[in-house]
């Protein structure tokens, strides 16, 4: 069996040390930056250093060392020189310089990576040390800036390839304008909307907004260049291209939050059959309500001296005579009822007016605000409240006002059966 020549031999051994060198120096690195920085960073207060460890920007830059050495060790294990390399007339000299290229490849790549990895560490530090970040996020010029890296270490990475300077790749992208900006129209748009939301102030993380034409409900839980992604209150996730929030209309609950009290606008119909005056004893039984007592004494001052101006001697004419209604008291007393209400707010608006009759029934609507926005509390007041008006309408001779429904018929057509008909 024939034998290798020994310089044969000694150049494999150079080859294997410097592959043995690359994945020592890139295990020692490693170990290094997992072991002894993550130390370091947990002895200090600050925060920044744990967010650039979290995201690994060390550890990917890291990446890069075993092609470093084996940019610069290749030619020396081979035994070339810079001479020999320019020329690249010999076999050694073809795969010292394709290893060099890889490993200016692997740089390159390596570079942009931890380059992304520091600008999502820097985000984190933002969000971390101002408390107005959810207002201002600037996630989305960050992935601009990291997508403007990575398009330039492509560039550098098959020019390096190629052989060719950067220039002339770039110098050609005019000819490509129409067709770049048809293939990144939608980050073009989006990031002229981050501008547009950011300058505007129009939503933050965390804000409840509500676009139905996206069939999105819910709180705004992240903010990036191309999307928005919203929790629902069913707990799925809705993802909405950012200049979306542009071109499309939405409702940005914030301004409720912020006020303090939440709007409640709801009507009680009542049935108009049931509307009529009151009785001198239901004026009586009335007045006695605490809610109602203040209400009824004036009013009753009030109709005895207007009855007083309009009374008449030997006039056969029917003076004009006002009288209480059990609606008109009734809304009174809803009102004061409200007032007094410690959960409703206030210092915002509070109605209780009549609207238009209908098929329906009279509506009585309140229009007001809690002064708790939680939704669960809001619920609950809201069905308290209109839970004691309708238990207490019988009190004011009004029935609240409903379709016939199959119990109503029942007993019609029971009424029909037990009530005997006059002989023909």
């Amino acid at each position: 069996m024939q034998s290798l020549p020994e310089g044969a031999l000694s150049l494999s051994g150079l080859v294997v040390v410097l592959l043995l060198s690359a994945v020592i120096g890139y295990r020692f690195t490693v170990r290094m930056l997992r072991d002894v920085l993550r130390r370091l960073a947990a002895r200090t207060t600050a925060t920044w250093d744990d967010r650039i460890i979290e995201h690994k920007v060390l550890a990917r830059l890291a990446n890069a060392v075993p092609a470093v050495i084996l940019y610069y060790g290749i030619r020396p294990a081979l035994g070339l020189s810079q001479a020999d390399l320019g020329a690249g007339e010999s076999s050694l000299a073809v795969l010292a310089l394709l290893t060099q290229r890889l490993s200016l490849t692997v740089i390159v790549l390596s570079g942009a990576v931890a380059a992304n990895a520091l600008l999502q560490a820097i985000n984190g530090i933002y969000t971390d040390s101002y408390s107005d970040a959810n207002s201002r996020p600037i996630k989305g010029y960050l992935q601009t800036v990291g997508l403007v890296l990575y398009v330039a270490a492509g560039v550098i990475i098959v020019s390096i390839l190629a052989q060719r300077s950067p220039i002339v790749f770039l110098s050609g992208l005019g000819a490509l304008t129409a067709v770049l900006m048809l293939i990144f129209r939608d980050t073009i748009l989006s990031l002229v909307a981050s501008m547009q939301i950011l300058s505007n102030d129009m939503i933050r993380i965390g804000d409840w907004v509500e676009m139905p034409q996206a069939n999105a409900d819910g709180d705004i839980i992240d903010i990036a260049l191309h999307t928005v992604k919203i929790q629902n209150w069913d707990k799925t996730i809705t993802t909405i291209p950012t200049h979306k929030f542009i071109s499309d209309s939405f409702k940005n609950w914030r301004g409720m939050s912020e006020s303090g009290g939440r709007r409640i606008k709801r009507a009680l119909n009542l049935d108009m059959a049931t509307i009529r005056f009151l009785t001198e004893a239901e004026i009586e039984q009335l007045t006695r309500h605490e809610l109602l007592f203040e209400y009824m004494t004036t009013k009753r001052r009030e109709l005895e001296s207007y009855a007083k101006a309009k009374a008449t001697d030997g006039d056969t004419t029917i003076p004009d005579v006002r009288r209480l209604t059990n609606v008109g008291t009734f809304r009174a007393y809803v009102f004061n009822y409200l007032k007094t209400n410690p959960l409703i707010h206030d210092e915002m608006t509070l109605l209780v007016r009549q609207l238009a009759p209908s098929a329906q029934g009279v509506p009585i609507e309140i229009y007001c605000f809690s002064n708790d926005t939680a939704w669960a509390t809001y619920e609950s007041l809201q069905g308290d409240i209109f839970d004691h008006l309708m238990a207490i309408l019988p009190e004011f001779g009004l029935r609240a006002f409903q379709e016939p429904a199959g119990s109503d018929f029942a007993r019609l057509v029971e009424h029909e059966r037990v009530t005997p008909h006059p002989s023909v």
